[in-house]
């Protein structure tokens, strides 16, 4: 399998999905603004949502996977269909089980996170709606590391396109139908669930492993494979999501500083959703199952190449990309956003969240690179303790930041903390020595930085001729500025590189 090749498929279909995704809330800001109503739906979307990236996707991916991967290479496909029809039963049951309880629970749920909201009730109702979703995105989540371990990776690239097409619908047609038209939201993120689930079935039918569900939810916790995941699975709740406790602690903070504030702290963690999605998330699908079975059979070169190659392609496209959305930051949300309800005042909120995010990217994208290391050698342990150790600190420069630039102080908060989070990674592998750079990191990083540092001038100087504001009312000529500017500048990026000698070839890699 040529893993750049098969990158940049993921990361188209990824593209596909984040530009659908921006587009998304895009008339989602025109409809709704920064307003108490957006405020609402965010918080409500916030808490299935998180609980859909600790138990059906984060923690159980890297505990999965792992698991399934050394099931495939020494005991057959059989065994593997045992397993998966097992996980399958427990991990549906469970979030089945969590839904109901948060359905009952929601109202203390929404004082918990989020006591200052102006539309209380209105967050409730849609939380109640909303809670089912993370059963079905068990089954997705599910079905996306069966089929990533058998090295079908577009699908589940491609599955996040269909909730955005129905909030896109939503936001359309929809609302114009609603009393309360924030609810038409509520519904979208259900019947987009529901689409995805659709999506995953034809696919596992094709490659055999379309899991049975048992009537006894106790069946697949008497599998040891299923006990041992679970053994795994608890930590990794920790590990993976400390980001995502910070972030439920920040909507709390933001939610007692002036009204908007939590909309605009979502309209900046979107933007920066699309470069991690298309670099980050899809190098941490490729890698894991290829770490795993590097691991499998104990192929420690094999281990330390992919890591190596990870990390420079992580460096070579997330630091251009940090520089751009700072740079770029007002270009970017007046362009996506400035519209309708979405007013100058909004865009001033929510440009600084945006500058503050960028500084913390490459920790951001760095963390999903280094965290498949530890969890390919299903080591869960390491990871918590940093994480722990990550959540504290980000909720001490809290303290520091908040007071001085406001809803600009979460956002730069979670940035440095994954710049943190990063760092003890990295540490922990070369202490362990389970990764030794190859050779070339100094001369590779200061061209890189020569490089960066021309796009960085010509963006800053590109934006600074335009009033990006004052071109409200001519939307499509904003965005082929925008889009000018970005392509000048990511040409100049990759000419610069090219002078110094980069090649693509030299980021070419191939793995079993």
């Amino acid at each position: 399998m040529n893993l750049l090749k098969t990158l940049a498929a993921i990361s188209s279909m990824t593209m596909l999905s984040r530009v659908t995704g921006l587009l998304r809330e895009s008339l989602f800001a025109r409809a709704f603004g920064a307003s108490a109503y957006s405020d609402a739906f965010i918080v409500a979307f916030r808490i299935p949502n998180l609980l859909r990236r600790l138990f059906a996707e984060g923690a159980f991916a890297q505990a999965f996977v792992p698991i399934i991967s050394e099931y495939k290479t020494q005991n057959g496909h059989d065994a593997t269909k045992v397993l998966v029809d097992h996980v399958a039963t427990t991990l549906v049951w469970a979030t089945v089980l969590t839904s109901l309880v948060g359905i009952v629970l929601s109202p203390a749920l929404i004082w918990l996170i989020a006591d200052g909201l102006d539309k209380n009730a209105e967050a409730v109702w849609m939380t109640r709606l909303m809670f089912p979703y993370i059963a079905c995105m068990s089954f997705v989540a599910l079905a996306g590391g069966v089929l990533n371990t058998w090295r079908q990776f577009k699908i589940p690239a491609f599955t996040p396109v269909l909730l955005n097409v129905a909030f896109i619908l939503a936001s359309l047609f929809l609302v114009q139908l609603m009393n309360t038209p924030i609810y038409a939201m509520a519904i979208a993120v259900l019947v987009g669930g529901l689409l995805q689930v659709g999506l995953q079935i034809p696919a596992l039918r094709k490659i055999g492993m379309l899991p049975r569900l048992a009537l006894n939810p106790l069946t697949g916790l008497r599998d040891p494979g299923v006990r041992r995941m679970l053994r795994k699975m608890g930590p990794a709740v920790f590990a993976v999501s400390a980001a995502q406790i910070s972030l439920m602690i920040n909507t709390k903070i933001a939610s007692s500083l002036a009204t908007g504030s939590v909309s605009a702290l979502s309209y900046a963690d979107r933007l920066m959703e699309f470069p991690t999605a298309m670099l980050g998330v899809a190098l941490g699908t490729i890698l894991l199952p290829s770490l795993s079975k590097a691991n499998a059979e104990a192929d420690t070169v094999e281990y330390a190449a992919l890591l190596d190659w990870g990390l420079r392609l992580t460096f070579l496209l997330a630091l251009p990309a940090a520089v751009g959305m700072a740079t770029l930051a007002e270009p970017l949300i007046a362009t996506l956003f400035h519209y309708g309800k979405f007013n100058a005042a909004n865009l001033a909120a929510a440009r600084l969240p945006l500058m503050a995010y960028s500084a913390g990217l490459v920790g951001i994208i760095l963390v999903k690179t280094l965290a498949p290391a530890f969890y390919a050698r299903q080591d869960i342990k390491t990871p918590v303790r940093i994480a722990v150790a990550v959540l504290i600190a980000t909720q001490l420069m809290n303290y520091l930041f908040v007071p001085r630039l406001q809803v600009a102080g979460l956002a730069l908060s979670i940035g440095l903390g994954a710049c943190l989070n990063a760092l003890c990674l990295y540490i922990g592998l070369r202490r362990r020595r389970i990764y030794t750079p190859q050779a070339g990191w100094p001369g590779f990083l200061l061209r890189l930085l020569l490089a960066v540092t021309a796009m960085g001038v010509l963006c800053w100087y590109g934006q600074s001729l335009i009033d990006w504001p004052a071109m409200h009312a001519h939307a499509w000529l904003r965005a082929a500025a925008l889009f000018a500017i970005i392509a000048l500048a990511a040409a100049l990026y990759f000419i610069v590189l090219l002078a110094l000698g980069f090649r693509v070839s030299q980021f070419k890699r191939r793995a079993g």
